[in-house]
């Protein structure tokens, strides 16, 4: 299926076998990852010998050594030694408290590809959804619903659902932003001047979107099965019903980069480490997706070249998008 490559500290790792009296696992210490063994533990030494990590606690120390096993990782992808990354969860405040001066994965995978394209999709067993604004303060939320970023970032998930899941004819249903969708102004204006003529546009440009929904009536009524994704506006009206309908088995998903990058949606879990009560299942199924993806986008590269031609039979109003009506008779 794969050949794993685990970027970190053989000494740190050591030290967590012993303490969590784990058996039979014989670790392959690699100074690269060309030097991979398929039936074999492969690790990469990235950290300092001398380092130190202690069980279930923060620590700049800790902070700085997943850092740098990410950026050596991300230097591999590059330089095509490895094809996938798969992330464990990272606590943000010690990296951010590094040199790195990064506040998460998706920010600094777009400062190393130099792209704004990048958004985090959390996919499940039942749902994807992403939200266009991401790791912002709540104060400065308002200022990131705009035109140009719904558009965006429904362009981001329709690519990335044609191209990293094989959905021929993805449906993207978007949130509204204010409660009740603003009750027509007498709760904000931003469904009305801003939602409603980025949904239009998409729909001009070949995306099938739907919406605004009202987040608390379209969740409770099971509405979101009708949809291959969901577009919410910010980061907890999108992880909310995301971790309490998938609880701990969902994946983060970087979508819109050139490389595949996936993640356990939890967090580190502290209060879990050295325990044995934590699940492996988000871990397990972030490396399942990321195998996936990679094999998609092999795929859909194989299988675009050398394109026939394309010719419209009959005209059509919404271009690209035959089934827009079909869909509107089915919401009503």
């Amino acid at each position: 299926m794969c050949t794993p490559v685990i970027y970190g500290s053989p000494k740190v790792a050591a030290y967590h076998r012993k303490a969590l009296d784990i058996e039979n696992i014989n670790m392959n210490i690699i100074g690269a990852a060309k030097d991979a063994h398929c039936s074999r533990v492969n690790i990469v030494n990235c950290i300092e010998d001398s380092v130190k990590v202690e069980l279930g606690k923060e620590s700049i120390v800790a902070g700085d050594a997943s850092f740098k096993a990410v950026e050596l990782a991300v230097d591999n992808i590059i330089d095509k030694s490895i094809d996938i990354l798969v992330s464990a969860p990272v606590n943000k405040h010690s990296v951010y408290s590094t040199e790195a001066e990064c506040k998460g994965h998706t920010e600094y995978l777009e400062q190393r590809f130099e792209s704004n394209d990048a958004m985090t999709l959390l996919v499940g067993d039942y749902l994807k959804i992403g939200s266009v604004g991401g790791h912002i303060p709540m104060k400065d939320l308002v200022s990131s619903i705009t035109y140009e970023n719904i558009l965006s970032k429904l362009k981001i998930i329709n690519d990335s659902l044609k191209n990293d899941f094989m959905i021929s004819k993805p449906r993207i249903a978007v949130l509204g932003f204010n409660p009740h969708l603003g009750d027509r102004g007498m709760w904000g204006e931003e469904e009305e001047q801003i939602i409603i003529p980025a949904i239009s546009k998409a729909r001009k440009d070949g995306v099938m979107a739907l919406g605004p929904f009202s987040a608390d009536g379209f969740f409770s009524s099971a509405s979101f099965t009708k949809y291959d994704a969901i577009l919410a506006m910010y980061h907890d009206q999108a992880m909310i019903p995301f971790k309490t309908i998938e609880g701990n088995s969902g994946v983060v998903f970087t979508a819109g980069l050139p490389l595949v990058r996936t993640s356990p949606a939890h967090g580190v879990a502290y209060d879990k480490v050295g325990k044995g009560t934590a699940t492996e299942a988000g871990f397990r199924n972030a490396l399942y997706l990321a195998i996936d993806i990679y094999k998609n986008r092999r795929i859909n590269n194989k299988i675009s070249m050398n394109p026939l031609p394309k010719y419209d039979i009959a005209p059509n109003p919404h271009g690209a998008d035959p089934n827009v009506e079909d869909l509107e008779i089915i919401e009503k």
